[in-house]
C-alpha cells in the first residue's frame, strides 16, 4: 500500500527518502535517516521497530545487506514486511515479503533503492526509477518529488492517494527537511507546494542556524538578516 524511494545524492552527499500511500501520515511510520549511519524505509505491514532497530545495526557497522537480513531474521511477521535500507557507505538492499500485497516489488540501484506494495503494477516502480535517474539536473528534493510523481502517473498505490512524506539529512544531526502531508487528496502535490515554501525562508534561516561547527549559529538580528538574504539571493537549496 506505499512505496518509496531512498536515495543519496551524488553532487551533495545528501541522503533523502520520499514515500506516499493511500494511508493516513506515511511520514509518521515509513521513513528513518539519521545523519552519518544510513537510512531505512519500512513499508507493507509495517513495522516501526524497524527504523530504530535498522539505524542502530546501521550504526554498529552493519552493511545495508547485513542489517536487512538481521531485521527479517528477528521478526516473525517477515513475509508482511518490505524492507529497504542504505547504509553508511552508500550501499542499498531491500527485501519484499512474500505476503505482500500485489504487485509488491523492488529495485536496487547503485545510488538509490525503490519499493512497494499493493500497487497498479511494476510500472510504479520503474517509472519511478525512471524518471530519479532523468532528473540529475534537479535540485535533490524536487528529483526525489518528481520520482514519486511519475510513480504516480503510472498508476501509483492501486487503493488511492492519502499521504506523502520527503525526509531529507545533509552533514547535521537534525534534518534538513522533513516535510509531511498527512491526509490530502492530491498529497504529491501538497509535498511539492510545501518543497517550495521551505525554498522561500525555512532553508536559508536553518543554513545559519546552530550547527556542529557553529553551535549558537549566527545570533545577532541584523548580521543573520543580511545573511539570510544573501543567502535567498543565491538561491540556495
Amino acid at each position: 500500500m506505499t512505496w518509496s524511494i531512498i536515495a543519496k545524492d551524488e553532487k551533495t552527499g545528501r541522503v533523502g527518502i520520499a514515500v506516499t500511500t493511500c494511508a493516513f501520515a506515511v511520514g509518521a511510520r515509513v521513513p528513518h535517516i539519521k545523519t552519518g549511519v544510513g537510512a531505512v524505509a519500512t513499508q507493507a505491514t509495517t513495522n516501526q521497530l524497524f527504523g530504530p532497530r535498522g539505524l542502530a545495526l546501521l550504526a554498529a557497522g552493519a552493511s545495508a545487506e547485513d542489517c536487512v537480513q538481521m531485521l527479517l531474521q528477528a521478526d516473525d511477521g517477515r513475509d508482511h514486511r518490505q524492507v529497504h535500507v542504505m547504509d553508511r557507505d552508500g550501499r542499498f538492499a531491500a527485501r519484499t515479503g512474500t505476503a505482500c500485497v500485489p504487485w509488491c516489488g523492488h529495485l536496487v540501484e547503485a545510488t538509490f533503492s525503490v519499493a512497494g506494495n499493493m500497487l497498479a503494477g511494476e510500472a510504479v516502480i520503474q517509472e519511478t526509477a525512471n524518471a530519479y535517474k532523468a532528473g540529475a539536473d534537479l535540485p535533490f528534493a524536487r528529483r526525489l518529488i518528481a520520482a514519486l510523481q511519475a510513480g504516480q502517473a503510472a498508476g501509483g498505490d492501486k487503493r488511492g492517494k492519502q499521504s506523502a512524506a520527503l525526509l531529507i539529512h545533509d552533514d547535521e544531526d537534525h534534518p534538513a527537511l522533513d516535510l509531511r502531508v498527512d491526509d490530502h487528496a492530491e498529497p504529491l502535490d501538497e509535498l511539492a507546494r510545501l518543497e517550495a515554501v521551505a525554498r522561500t525562508m525555512f532553508v536559508h534561516t536553518r543554513r545559519f542556524g546552530p550547527s556542529r561547527n557553529d553551535p549558537a549559529g549566527i545570533i545577532d538580528p541584523e548580521t543573520r538578516s543580511t545573511a539570510i538574504a544573501r543567502s535567498i539571493a543565491e538561491g540556495y537549496e
